[in-house]
């Protein structure tokens, strides 16, 4: 029998607790999540994705930074800004939107990234840890975090069955 699942009703749960735990955070330790978001050029979706994500995060009580970087810029230069975030004691993660224009290399800027701050689990070392088992200690990107999420929900609704 299929289940029909409510994913507003899911995401209004997510938001919820993230919500929740950002304002915890804060209360507690006296730290705001900071989240960067890096984004080069001028592409009209990629913009939107990014926007929403940045509204989305100072909704859920985040300090959340968008650094817009022109298409023309160097690799170096893209580097260099990622270094710098990675340094930030108040950036805790950070989103480099992709696809980069064509004269950039994403591997090695996506592999910059600290582990730590890789909110999209792009690098190596998280993707490890995903293919591994180990999703106590590395971060999750959303896609696979939202599958495994879906897969629990619905083995819990077919052993209930």
């Amino acid at each position: 029998m299929a289940q029909i699942i409510d994913g507003k009703e899911a995401a209004a749960g997510v938001i919820a607790a993230v919500t929740e735990a950002a304002a915890s955070l804060e209360a507690s330790a006296k730290v705001k999540p900071g989240l960067a978001v890096v984004i080069v050029g001028d592409d009209p979706a990629s913009h939107a994705y990014v926007n929403s994500k940045s509204r989305m995060a100072k909704q859920c009580g985040f300090n959340s930074i968008q650094h817009s970087l022109p298409a023309e810029t160097s690799q170096a230069d893209l580097e260099k800004l990622v270094s710098g975030l990675n340094a930030d004691p108040a950036i805790h993660g950070i989103l480099v939107q992709l696809p980069l224009p064509k004269h950039l290399n994403a591997d090695p800027v996506i592999q910059s990234i600290s582990p730590a701050k890789d909110v999209d689990g792009l690098s190596t070392v998280n993707a490890g840890k995903i293919a591994s088992g180990d999703l106590a200690t590395g971060l999750i990107s959303c896609t696979p975090a939202g599958s495994m999420l879906w897969c629990a929900a619905s083995m819990a609704m077919i052993s209930r069955a």
